[in-house]
């Protein structure tokens, strides 16, 4: 279901985006969705290079943020900014817009599909850019 791309000596997933938002939720009863949460906040500490996001506190912003209302929304607009961060940091042309991903959260939970789908380009053009590396290496 998930792809493995190595960026550096990291390793990140290219996941189906469809899965993220409807599919692995459902099964697990909305655990996954703490779960992506997570990771995606974990690729993004690891590509940015960034100690300063805190992936556990993202989850905590959802659950048990979520009775406070505002958290799970800062968090979802904070992870847009990070996405883009890593778009802009990789030269991709292509920017998540935190405003889109916020306001996709009041439409049935739609910014983890769209989030994913900005990362899977990401790491689709960073597999692109090493392929490219390694045969000019040759």
């Amino acid at each position: 279901m998930a792809q493995v791309v190595v960026v550096g000596n990291q390793n990140y997933k290219k996941r189906n985006v469809f899965a993220v938002w409807i599919g692995l939720p459902f099964i697990t009863l909305g655990i996954y969705s703490y779960v992506w949460i997570y990771k995606v906040n974990d690729e993004a500490r690891r590509f940015l290079g960034d100690n300063s996001i805190r992936p556990a506190l993202s989850v905590l912003a959802f659950f048990p943020g979520f009775l406070l209302i505002v958290p799970p929304f800062i968090a979802i607009y904070g992870l847009g900014t990070r996405i883009a961060r890593m778009e802009a940091a990789s030269g991709s042309p292509n920017r998540a817009e935190p405003v889109v991903g916020l306001v996709l959260g009041f439409v049935f939970g739609l910014y983890s599909l769209y989030y994913q789908d900005h990362l899977n380009g990401l790491w689709r053009s960073e597999e692109h850019t090493s392929e490219l590396q390694s045969h000019h290496d040759l």
